[in-house]
């Protein structure tokens, strides 16, 4: 079955979002929360293979294809992130939902699965974390050290991250054969993090990193309580969040199916058709097709 993607705005509070869409709204709804320092780019491989579902692929803002304000013009948060997201949903019509995260899309995610408890029927986590075991410590020594203390030695260390050698580094490390990962994505994910400004908006994001952690309590509550399904299907070699981090989802909820794989940080660069799969089976056992977005009975076949 084919899949057509359209490529959309929309203006939330003021602010322009990109997004990425397919099928409809009489489907059930997959929302797909993308990382750093991506975009929706990240899952253009993995839309066309999700037939019979309605996909939402934000960009967030500072990020991709939506608005990017300076920090003297927006106050960049999660919590703010995960504002316009929710702004963006409901735009769209859409309460109820399986959503997909990765890196920051995680932390956005869990704030909008902890605002409204009942919206959120499925997690799938592609290397998205929800517990301390998950930091990789290495990893997160520059982004822990600039939390610590703004100085302009941890300042330069954390902007390092911004090259174009270090997120092509992001893609490649743990990948067997990089001939298989587009250079499309490490260069485009430069080009939008070089725009003016854009720097000091990341920087911004990484401290407010710092707020994501005291949330895991009432994260793994929810879980627990609504025993919510979780599909983690994580590369072993992500060098921010390692294994530990998806084998946890398994103390929260019996329903947790977890697959850790040969890949790192960015699994669908390398194994989307495998990662696909596995998304599809679980969709159809936790996210039914005679469920619509807005929780009303489907009559769609």
């Amino acid at each position: 079955m084919s899949v057509v993607v359209h490529h959309r705005y929309a203006t939330v509070d003021g602010r322009r979002l990109f997004y990425r869409e397919s099928g409809s709204a009489d489907q059930p709804t997959l929302v797909l929360l993308h990382g750093f320092p991506t975009s929706s780019f990240m899952f253009r491989n993995l839309i066309p293979r999700l037939a019979g579902y309605r996909v939402i692929a934000p960009d967030h803002l500072g990020f991709g294809l939506s608005d990017a304000p300076r920090v003297e013009e927006f106050d960049y948060s999660f919590d703010a992130l995960a504002d316009l997201t929710a702004g963006l949903l409901d735009q769209l019509g859409v309460t109820r939902y399986a959503m997909v995260v990765q890196d920051y899309g995680a932390p956005i995610g869990w704030r909008l699965a902890l605002r409204d408890p009942e919206s959120v029927v499925a997690v799938i986590s592609q290397n998205g974390n929800g517990y301390d075991e998950g930091f990789v410590p290495d990893g997160w020594k520059p982004v822990w050290d600039y939390q610590r203390e703004q100085s302009p030695e941890n300042e330069a260390a954390l902007r390092a991250a911004f090259t174009l050698e270090a997120i092509r580094e992001q893609y490649v490390t743990g990948v067997e054969d990089e001939s298989v990962l587009s250079p499309d994505t490490w260069t485009l994910d430069h080009a939008f993090l070089s725009r003016p400004g854009n720097a000091e908006v990341q920087l911004k994001l990484f401290l407010d990193y710092a707020t994501n952690p005291p949330l895991y309590p009432a994260l793994h509550t929810w879980l627990r309580t609504k025993q919510i399904p979780v599909l983690a299907t994580w590369g072993r070699s992500d060098p921010f969040f390692g294994p530990d981090g998806a084998r946890a989802f398994a103390r929260d909820t019996d329903n947790a199916e977890i697959h850790v794989m040969d890949g790192g940080h960015f699994l669908l660069e390398s194994a989307v058709d495998e990662v696909a799969a596995l998304i599809r089976t679980f969709l159809a056992t936790h996210l039914p097709a005679a469920v619509r977005s807005d929780g009303s009975a489907s009559h769609a076949q």
